[in-house]
């Protein structure tokens, strides 16, 4: 979770550089960080942070607001890509904790980023859900060209990616 706020510019690093799409967000100011991330940067959060007063397709909307780009068209099909089409309406309180996850994940891909950032997108999912949830990260990024980190603890979701790092092979010592 740190590496991911650190890699978006929520959070900043105590030292050295961090370059996204040729961007060094170490060395943006905090107003300049948001309106990148809100512009390059999609974020599927752990814990949704899912607004309770809007509804699922409000909460989809208003991530797109942050980059001026509403697409009311396109927020209804990424809910109903994930399976939401009968709970465009429903606020989060009214929603499981599988279709609040769908509903960050949509929102994370609202705007086109070119970078996608999901920590753990699937830990409180069935398996279905979980499919459905990492063909669509998987498919959306290939089909627009962006860069997905995904972190998980599950072995079976690493396992579906071409490339998978592991924290520990980057703290070794030179």
């Amino acid at each position: 979770t740190t590496l991911l706020n650190v890699i978006s510019g929520i959070a900043t690093p105590d030292s050295g550089d961090i370059v996204v799409d040729g961007v060094n967000l170490a060395k943006l100011p905090e107003p300049a960080r948001d309106r990148f991330r809100a512009e390059r940067i999609g974020i599927v959060f752990q814990t949704f942070h899912l607004l309770p007063a809007f509804t699922a397709f409000e909460n989809v909307l208003l991530g797109m607001s942050f980059s001026g780009r509403a697409n009311r068209g396109y927020a209804r099909e990424l809910l109903e890509r994930v399976g939401l089409k009968e709970r465009l309406n429903h606020k989060p309180g009214q929603l499981s904790v599988g279709e609040q996850q769908r509903v960050s994940v949509a929102r994370a891909l609202a705007n086109h980023p070119k970078l996608m950032l999901a920590d753990e997108p699937t830990a409180s999912v069935d398996m279905a859900n979980q499919n459905v949830i990492l063909d669509l990260l998987r498919d959306t990024c290939r089909e627009h060209g962006v860069s997905l980190l995904l972190v998980t603890h599950s072995p079976e979701v690493a396992g579906l990616f071409d490339r998978v790092d592991q924290l520990s092979d980057f703290n070794q010592p030179e």
